[in-house]
């Protein structure tokens, strides 16, 4: 038997659950991510053997709000099937009033040969999706 390699989850805990629900539920599906767990203060989508969790924060946690230039997380970055499927997102994107990062730079904001788009999650963290051709 072999052991998985990557990582195995990556908890985030987000600042109104029902908010990062909305968002989530539409994007995870559209990067090859099903739901995989479900629970009064949280939720998880998996692809693989590796999966991403959101948690409600704790109340006395909720004051000081999420920024990614702090120490900590600064954004997660998701493959995308082909060029198209980020032209894909970025018009489903769109049409939910999400707005972009780096738009004046789109695609090439991460660089000359990095086809991206960014954007920023319910509690601003950047979400980067990438294609690989």
């Amino acid at each position: 038997m072999t052991t998985p390699q990557g990582f195995h989850h990556i908890e985030i805990n987000v600042h109104d659950l029902e908010k990062s629900r909305f968002f989530y539920d539409w994007l995870m599906p559209e990067l090859g991510y099903s739901l995989f767990q479900q629970w009064d203060k949280g939720f998880s989508y998996k692809n693989g053997t590796a999966y991403l969790v959101f948690t409600q924060t704790e109340e006395p946690y909720k004051e000081i709000p999420f920024h990614r230039k702090r120490s900590g997380l600064n954004h997660l970055a998701f493959w995308a099937k082909s060029r198209a499927h980020i032209e894909h997102l970025r018009v489903q994107l769109k049409k939910k009033n999400i707005s972009f990062l780096y738009e004046d730079r789109f695609p090439f904001a991460g660089g000359d040969n990095h086809y991206a788009l960014f954007f920023e999650d319910p509690d601003r963290i950047k979400i980067e999706i990438v294609a690989s051709r």
